[in-house]
C-alpha cells in the first residue's frame, strides 16, 4: 500500500541546517506574532485565525517529527518535544533554523518522546505529556538558574483523552478539550488539579482529535479538529466556573491534519469580525453574516441549518464544448415547468446488501456505492439529472439528495465516465455563475497509520441562493487487474488519468460534519468491493478566484493570496461567440501582495473563457471556467428547418447604464408552426434582478410579426409568461419598448426581479409552410427617459382628451419605433373625412386635433404605420 501526493512544481523552500547541541546558531525570535504555528510531523505552517488561511513556511526543519509545541514568552521561541534523539526538545526561531537540546536529568522510565501535549506557561515553565497521567515540568526560562533543566515529573488524578493544551495568559491556567466527551478542562499546574468545566457545546455529538489549541489575549480559546481542520471558539473560559453555560461557536475552517500540534503567542489579539457592521473587520474576506464566526451570532444564521442545491441541479461540465446544449436542456425544462419535488422523489432504503461486495455477475453499481448511514436524521432521495446522460462525458448517473425537515442538506453525484474523469467540478465552474468560492483547505478521511499524508481538498462555496456548501470531489478507478482501487482526487482535471474508466463523487453538505461523514463512508464503500491499495492526491491552490464576472469587456475578479504572491501568469482560451474559434492569451501580471487582491482583466467582447492562473512559488494552479448566457434556437416542431444561424458579436464595448445581453443573431428558417431563439441570462439559467429597468431596446429586422418573451423564475406554467409582439420589416429598426407592454395570460404587472431568460419566437397557422427571418441586434434594458409624459400609454391604446372634441382635442398614444405614422379620421358611414402624417417619435406621442369643420356627430379615428396598428378610437364631436 502507498500515498502517492502529487508535486505541484519546484520546492521553493529549502530545508534548514539543523544544528545540534547547545544554542550554536544566533537565531531570532518571534516575539509574539500574531500568527497561530501549525506544526505537522516536521513542517510548520503559518495559520491565520481569523481567516482560518495557511501556508508551508518550512519544510523537514528538523530529522524527527515535532510535537507538544508552545510558545515561550520568557524568551519568544517556540519549544516542542522531538521523538529523536530521545528526551530532547527543541528551540525554533522565526527563520525556523533549531536547536536540539537534551534534558539530561530527567527519570530513566523516558526512553523516548517527552510526549505530544505541551505549552510554555508566562513564567517559562514548559508542560509536556503523552498519553497517560503523567506529565514533565521542564524550565525553559533564560533567566533560571535551572535553564533547560527538569524540575519535577507529576501525575493527574484523572486521565483524559487529550491532544494538546494552551496556557490562558489572562487567569495563567491550562485549558484542553478532551476527544469523544468533548469536555473543556482547566489545569492548574500548581496543584495538578483537573476542573471540568462541562461539554463545549458547539462540539456536541462531534467525534474529533483536537491536536492544535491556541489562546488569545482576551481569553479566547481557540479549538482545531484534526479531521477536518475546523477552528471552533470558546469565549472567556477564565470566566467558567463548574456548571455555568458555555459560549462557544465556529470560527474559521482551516487545514486538517492527521500529526497536529499547534502554538501561538497566547498575548497577541486575534481579529474579531463585529457581524453587524457590514464591515470585514478581521481582513479574512467574509463580512459578517459571510464569515464562519458570526454563525449564530446577531442576526446571522447558525450556518449548519441552511439548504443546498439538490443533486437534480448539478452535474454540468466545466469546459466550453456544451454551452448550447446545457441552454437548450434548461430552457426546455422552464418551458415544461420542470420542476424536482423531493416530496415526491423515490426514497432510496437500505438493504442486507448495503456495505457487501456485489454479486451481480455485471460487478458493482454506482448505487452499491451510496452512503445511507452517514447522516442520522435524514432521508435518502434519487434526484438523478438524467438528462444529463447525453450532454456529458457520463456513462451512468446517480444522485441523492439527503433531505431533513423537507430542507436539502447534503448530495452526492456519481458518475461513471469511460474516457477519463468527470469532466465538471462545482469548484471550477460556480465561481463565475453567481457562486463565490470562500475558503479552500484540506480534509482528512483517510487513517494514517495505513495510508500517509492523504489530504482532500475541501472548499466552501457561497451559492447564488446565499446558501453555504462544504464540497468536495474524488474519483476511483480499478487497478491491478481490476483487484484494487486507487482513490484519485486532484483540483485540476489534467492530474487525472486520460482515457480510464472512472467512478466520479461530487459531495457537498451544508455542514463541514456532513460531508466530512458522507466522504468517509463513501471510502468505505469502495473499499467493500474492491480494496483500495492507493490514493493520489493534490495540495490546494495558495492563490484562488474567490468571485468573479465577466462585464461590459472585462473580467472582474477577486482572488484570496494566501501566500501573499506578488506576480502571477494567466493562461487562458477564449470565444467571441457561441460558435467562432478559440483565441488564446498568456499574461504575467503583477499584484500587491495583499490576502484580498482585486483584478481586472481587459478581455474585449467575450462569450466564454476558460483560464488558469499559475502563482510564483509554482504551486497547484487554479482553473476556472466561464461562460455567459447562451443562444440558443428551439426549430423543434415537426415542419421547421433552420438554414441559418449566425451568432455574431456586438461592435463596442458598452458603455451604457442599462443591462446589455451581448451578442446579436441571425436566423433564417421555414416552418409551419414556429421557430424561436433564446437567450438566458446567466449559463446556469439563474435569475437576475432587472427590475430597475422598464424598456427593453433592440434594434431588429426581419419577416413579420416577433413574439417577445421574457421568462420569469417566479412563473410556472409557461403560457403565463410575459410577452409582447412586435412587426419587423426588411430595414434595421430600434424598438424600444416598455415594460407595460408585457402582458401576461394571468393578469399582472410584469416584475423583472427574476428573469430568465429571452425567447423570440415567429409562428406560422400549423398548416402553411412559410419562411421566416429574424436579425436581432444590440438588445439591452433601460430606464425609461423616452417618455413625454410620466406614465406609458398602454400598447395599440390610443387617448384623446377631451372626447366629446368641442374645439380642441390632445391626441396621445406610444410608439416603439421612430417612424412615419398615418392618422385618418372616418365618418359613421365609413367615409374619409380627414387624413395626416407625422413623423412619431419612440415614447408617449401628443397631438393637437382641432375641430377644423368636422360636424358634430360620431367618428372613428384609425392610427397606423409599418410596425403597428393601433386601436380604432371612437371620437364624438359636440
Amino acid at each position: 500500500m502507498k500515498a502517492i501526493l502529487h508535486s505541484t512544481g519546484k520546492k521553493t523552500l529549502f530545508t534548514l541546517i539543523i544544528l545540534l547541541g547547545f544554542f550554536g546558531y544566533a537565531q531570532e525570535p518571534f516575539y509574539c506574532d500574531y500568527n497561530a504555528y501549525l506544526f505537522q510531523k516536521n513542517d510548520v505552517y503559518a495559520l491565520d485565525l481569523a481567516s482560518g488561511s495557511s501556508y508551508l513556511v518550512a519544510e523537514n526543519i528538523t530529522d524527527s517529527n515535532i510535537n507538544g509545541a508552545g510558545y515561550n514568552p520568557t524568551d519568544g521561541y517556540i519549544w516542542g518535544a522531538i521523538k529523536s534523539p530521545a528526551r530532547s526538545v527543541v528551540r525554533i526561531g522565526k527563520n525556523f533554523a533549531v536547536d536540539i537540546i537534551e534534558i539530561d536529568n530527567l527519570p530513566s522510565s523516558v526512553t523516548g518522546s517527552l510526549g505530544y501535549v505541551g505549552d510554555v506557561s508566562a513564567e517559562g515553565i514548559y508542560y509536556v505529556r503523552g498519553g497517560g497521567t503523567t506529565f514533565y515540568v521542564i524550565d525553559l526560562n533564560p533567566e533560571s538558574e535551572n535553564y533547560t533543566k527538569h524540575l519535577r515529573t507529576g501525575t493527574f488524578s484523572q486521565s483524559i483523552n487529550i491532544h494538546d493544551w494552551a496556557f490562558n495568559a489572562v487567569d495563567g491556567y491550562l485549558y484542553t478539550v478532551e476527544q469523544k466527551t468533548n469536555k473543556l478542562y482547566r489545569i492548574n499546574t500548581a496543584t495538578d488539579e483537573i476542573t471540568n468545566l462541562g461539554v463545549v457545546p458547539i462540539l456536541s455529538g462531534l467525534n474529533y482529535t483536537y491536536g492544535a489549541v491556541y489562546f488569545d489575549a482576551s481569553g479566547r480559546f481557540y479549538v482545531s479538529a484534526n479531521q477536518t481542520g475546523t477552528v471552533y471558539m470558546i469565549k472567556n473560559v477564565q470566566g467558567l466556573n463548574v456548571g455555568d453555560s458555555m459560549e462557544s461557536n465556529l470560527f474559521a475552517f482551516g487545514p486538517s491534519s492527521s500529526s497536529n500540534d499547534g502554538a501561538r503567542c497566547p498575548t497577541a489579539p486575534v481579529p474579531q469580525e463585529d457581524c453587524i457592521n457590514g464591515i470585514d473587520d478581521d481582513g479574512d474576506g467574509l463580512t459578517d453574516c459571510d464569515d464562519p464566526a458570526c454563525s449564530g451570532v446577531a442576526a446571522c444564521p447558525v450556518i449548519i441549518v441552511h439548504e443546498v442545491s439538490s443533486g437534480s441541479d448539478g452535474g454540468l461540465e466545466s469546459n466550453d464544448r456544451l454551452s448550447e446544449k446545457i441552454n437548450l436542456r434548461n430552457y426546455l425544462r422552464k418551458k415544461t415547468n420542470f420542476n424536482f419535488d423531493k416530496t415526491k422523489a423515490k426514497k432510496i432504503v437500505k438493504t442486507e446488501s448495503y456495505k457487501k461486495k456485489s454479486t451481480d455477475a455485471a460487478g458493482f453499481s454506482l448505487t452499491d456505492l451510496i452512503p445511507l448511514e452517514a447522516i442520522t436524521g435524514t432521508t435518502a432521495v434519487e434526484s438523478s439529472p438524467t438528462d444529463l446522460i447525453d450532454l456529458t462525458n457520463a456513462t451512468e448517473l446517480y444522485s441523492v439528495d439527503y433531505v431533513k425537515d423537507n430542507q436539502t442538506v447534503a448530495v452526492i453525484l456519481a458518475t461513471k465516465t469511460e474516457n477519463g474523469v468527470y469532466e465538471h467540478t462545482k469548484f471550477i465552474c460556480d465561481r463565475l455563475l453567481g457562486a463565490e468560492l470562500q475558503s479552500v483547505s484540506t480534509i482528512e478521511l483517510v487513517d494514517d497509520e495505513v495510508f500517509e499524508d492523504v489530504k482532500f481538498i475541501r472548499s466552501i462555496i457561497k451559492n447564488t441562493s446565499g446558501n453555504i456548501e462544504f464540497v468536495l470531489s474524488f474519483s476511483g478507478r480499478l487497478i491491478n487487474n481490476e483487484q484494487n482501487f486507487e482513490i484519485d482526487s486532484h483540483w485540476n482535471i489534467d492530474k487525472y488519468e486520460k482515457d480510464v474508466t472512472y467512478y466520479n463523487f461530487q459531495i457537498w453538505a451544508d455542514s463541514v460534519d456532513d460531508l466530512y461523514s458522507l466522504a468517509t463512508e463513501t471510502l468505505e464503500l469502495f473499499e467493500a468491493q474492491k480494496p483500495i491499495s492507493e490514493y493520489s492526491t493534490s495540495s490546494p491552490p495558495p492563490l484562488f478566484v474567490k468571485k468573479g464576472e465577466y462585464k461590459n469587456g472585462a473580467l472582474e475578479l477577486q482572488l484570496i493570496n494566501i501566500r501573499r504572491s506578488k506576480s502571477i501568469v494567466v493562461d487562458a482560451g477564449f470565444k467571441r461567440t457561441e460558435t467562432s474559434q478559440t483565441e488564446y492569451f498568456n499574461e504575467s501580471i503583477a499584484l500587491q501582495g495583499t490576502y484580498i487582491e482585486n483584478l481586472i482583466i481587459d478581455t474585449g467582447n467575450i462569450f466564454d473563457i476558460g483560464f488558469r492562473i499559475e502563482n510564483e512559488y509554482n504551486l497547484t494552479p487554479d482553473d476556472i471556467f466561464m461562460s455567459d448566457g447562451v443562444w440558443g434556437k428551439d426549430d423543434s416542431p415537426k415542419g421547421t428547418t433552420v438554414s441559418e444561424f449566425v451568432i455574431s458579436q456586438n461592435d463596442d464595448i458598452y458603455s451604457g447604464n442599462g443591462h446589455r445581453v451581448e451578442r446579436n443573431i441571425s436566423l433564417k428558417s421555414t416552418t409551419s408552426e414556429y421557430v424561436s431563439a433564446f437567450r438566458s441570462f446567466t449559463p446556469r439559467y439563474t435569475a437576475v434582478d432587472l427590475s430597475q429597468y422598464d424598456v427593453f431596446e433592440i434594434d431588429a429586422s426581419g419577416t413579420g410579426e416577433l413574439e417577445i418573451t421574457i421568462a420569469k423564475e417566479g412563473i410556472g406554467e409557461w403560457a403565463n409568461q410575459f410577452r409582447t409582439t412586435i412587426t419587423l420589416n426588411e430595414n434595421e429598426t430600434h424598438y424600444a419598448i416598455p415594460f407595460a407592454h408585457f402582458t401576461s395570460a394571468a393578469g399582472g404587472k410584469m416584475d423583472l426581479s427574476d428573469a430568465l431568460n429571452l425567447v423570440f419566437t415567429m409562428s406560422s397557422d400549423g398548416t402553411k409552410v412559410v419562411d421566416k427571418e429574424m436579425n436581432l441586434k444590440n438588445i439591452q434594458f433601460t430606464e425609461q427617459v423616452l417618455s413625454v409624459g410620466t406614465e406609458v400609454i398602454a400598447e395599440n391604446e390610443v387617448v384623446v382628451n377631451p372626447n366629446p372634441l368641442n374645439i380642441s382635442s390632445e391626441l396621445s398614444f406610444y410608439a416603439e419605433t421612430d417612424a412615419n405614422t398615418h392618422i385618418e379620421i372616418y365618418s359613421i358611414t365609413g367615409a374619409l373625412v380627414r387624413k395626416f402624417e407625422e413623423n412619431t417619435m419612440i415614447g408617449n406621442n401628443k397631438f393637437q386635433l382641432k375641430r377644423d369643420g368636422l360636424k358634430t356627430g360620431m367618428y372613428f379615428i384609425k392610427i397606423r404605420n409599418d410596425f403597428r396598428n393601433y386601436k380604432t378610437l371612437k371620437l364624438i364631436v359636440d
